[in-house]
């Protein structure tokens, strides 16, 4: 089976300390696993998307401006790859089978071309790895599930400023998506 990974949200303003709508460290502990994931996924000619939030400062129109304080403003330190992520992204992001996206929804397919790229590729499971665990993975994985894909989410690979959401969203994901969810 052809398997892809969806790297979400890992942006500064999602895990640094003094990120805008930060999960701090939980998701400060991903680092390595993610780049590490990520890394292996490249090199094995897996295809990797990395889909991160992208918002306009002081936009009245967008709902999560209701919700959430401003994060990942384009043109802003905040918006940009966190970590070791940035450092696997540099060396790679000529590599054919890796893609950048910015989404402005919870899930990676809402207004992107994501499934238009796993579709061409034949592609059939989509493994997740990042930022926030019952919001963007959660969304992200309930749209794979609709879509027909296999979903695979790594337990070491997401985290959430929402310790009891962090739980439910894996919990939804085994037992009403029917994925699976590894360690």
């Amino acid at each position: 089976m052809k398997r892809a990974l969806l790297n979400i949200d890992y942006s500064y303003d999602f895990v640094a300390d003094d990120g805008k709508l930060t999960c701090g460290a939980p998701g400060q502990v991903l680092e390595d696993y993610i780049a590490k994931v990520t890394e292996e996924f490249i090199e094995a000619g897996d295809f990797v998307a990395i889909a991160m939030d992208a918002h306009e400062a002081d936009d009245p129109y967008h709902p999560e401006n209701q919700l959430f304080p401003p994060h990942n403003i384009v043109g802003t330190p905040g918006k940009e790859l966190y970590g070791k992520l940035a450092d696997v992204y540099e060396k790679y992001k000529d590599k054919p089978n890796v893609y950048y996206t910015d989404k402005t929804r919870y899930s990676a397919f809402q207004g992107t071309d994501i499934e238009i790229k796993l579709r061409e590729r034949g592609i059939e499971e989509v493994h997740l790895v990042g930022v926030c665990t019952d919001i963007c993975i959660l969304h992200t994985a309930i749209d794979a599930y609709n879509k027909g894909f296999k979903v695979v989410v790594h337990q070491k690979g997401v985290a959430s400023f929402n310790a009891v959401g962090h739980d439910f969203a894996l919990k939804h994901v085994k037992n009403v998506l029917g994925g699976e969810v590894v360690s």
